[in-house]
């Protein structure tokens, strides 16, 4: 079985995703994955230096940089989207040749990227808003309008709602949150 777990930044998807290793599932993060084929992905890095000139710095990305730049143009965004996608895909589906019994693909852009098709079952993590806006300031040390710059250059919840087979409200403690995520993959037959 593959689940594709998505939701906006800072609103808790690891911990349905740690359940889901603890269990053995194969763990498809597509944030991190973006961010070793960073470093591995020559042609996915010279697509992102030819869109978005002045990024990349001693053969780097300036996140922070590209972020300043796309979390404020929706049409930079998609560029970037569009180039990191792809890479991001080809990498997840290496990764599945193995058949895994169970996996999950943690994405963002679960539907965008065209990784929505690979899954058995899809479920969003939603949580509300100043919660996230926390979460990413202690996380990624960041201020806090970066952080809303961030979460406001992403879908709302109810665009995820209506692409999901289910949603997993974390609105409460990490243990009750805890809690909901078991009762999901019970609900799947996995616990």
């Amino acid at each position: 079985m593959i689940i594709g777990i998505t939701g906006g930044s800072g609103c808790g998807k690891t911990t349905l995703l740690n359940l889901i290793a603890d269990k053995g599932g194969l763990i498809l993060d597509c944030d991190a994955i973006y961010h070793e084929l960073l470093k591995t992905d020559k042609a996915m890095l010279s697509a992102i230096d030819a869109r978005f000139p002045g990024v990349i710095e001693d053969g780097s990305l300036n996140r922070k940089k590209l972020g300043a730049i796309v979390f404020a143009d929706e049409a930079a965004l998609l560029d970037l989207n569009a180039i990191t996608h792809a890479a991001v895909k080809k990498e997840v589906l290496r990764r599945l040749e193995s058949s895994p019994k169970l996996a999950a693909i943690d994405a963002i852009g679960l539907f965008e990227g065209e990784l929505a098709e690979l899954c058995d079952v899809t479920v969003a993590v939603t949580a509300p808003t100043e919660d996230r806006v926390r979460r990413l300031m202690a996380r990624d040390g960041i201020s806090e309008s970066y952080a809303r710059s961030r979460i406001a250059a992403q879908h709302d919840e109810s665009w995820f709602r209506q692409r999901c087979d289910h949603v997993l409200p974390n609105n409460s403690s990490l243990d009750a949150f805890a809690t909901k995520c078991l009762a999901f993959l019970s609900d799947l037959g996995i616990m």
